[in-house]
């Protein structure tokens, strides 16, 4: 039994979800944090009937200022924070030609600002104790590239990069910062897709079938443990060799 702390953004459901029920699964104590509370308070009620512990918290990644209180409040709660899986994130799709600015801002604000945000509020803890875990949850596009996604792939790849330059940064601290970059998962974010942009997806994916959220989870619980320990500035593929 770990006594961890991990917090996962995004959580209410899908990827989010299934590394909470992981990471809870290994003892870790589980904030969830997303911008509704009442289906957090749902996964939440779903792990302590399972015997963990979990806390459920509001945080608005678009906005700094609610990353600090959300993160304040889970380190009173639990005490610091072991590990950050950075989940949460949106999507606004168009062509570039016709991308709304506002459009543009509140995808990156919300896919790579804020997990930046995040991270900040988290170091010095680690730093303290000389451990921790940050995990930001990235995609197949980012490596491959999408028409119609530009905002979202950019602030994708821009997770990539901000993983390599922390893990260089705090790998003296014995801190891990990784990257999971899943391909096409079934989860409500792909829900609302026709059913032949869900065909062509699994045609392009050698296993021919889409993920489920649970095996991106996996990859992050072992992120997230010990045994992961000399493992930093890595991109965990999980997309059934849609990129190679």
């Amino acid at each position: 039994m770990n006594h961890r702390t991990a917090l996962i953004t995004g959580a209410s459901r899908g990827i989010g979800r299934a590394c909470a029920l992981a990471l809870a699964a290994t003892g870790c104590r589980v904030a969830l944090a997303a911008r509704s509370r009442e289906k957090l308070e749902e996964v939440a009620e779903e792990i302590r009937r399972t015997g963990g512990e979990a806390f459920a918290v509001e945080i608005d990644l678009s906005r700094p200022e609610s990353i600090a209180a959300g993160i304040t409040k889970t380190a009173r709660e639990f005490g610091r924070i072991d590990i950050l899986v950075n989940n949460a994130g949106i999507t606004k799709d168009a062509l570039a030609v016709r991308m709304k600015q506002a459009d543009w801002e509140i995808v990156l604000d919300t896919n790579l600002s804020g997990p930046f945000f995040a991270i900040q509020q988290v170091l010095p803890a680690m730093m303290r104790e000389r451990w921790g875990r940050i995990i930001n949850i990235s995609s197949v596009v980012a490596e491959m590239g999408n028409p119609g996604q530009a905002n979202y792939v950019a602030a994708k790849a821009g997770l990539i990069g901000l993983t390599k330059s922390l893990a260089q940064e705090v790998g003296s601290r014995n801190i891990t910062v990784n990257a999971v970059a899943p391909g096409f998962i079934e989860t409500d974010m792909t829900h609302g897709l026709t059913p032949e942009l869900k065909q062509a997806m699994i045609e392009r994916t050698p296993l021919r079938r889409a993920g489920k959220a649970e095996e991106v989870a996996s990859a992050v619980r072992f992120l997230a443990s010990d045994e992961a320990g000399f493992i930093t500035g890595h991109v965990l593929d999980v997309n059934g060799g849609m990129y190679m």
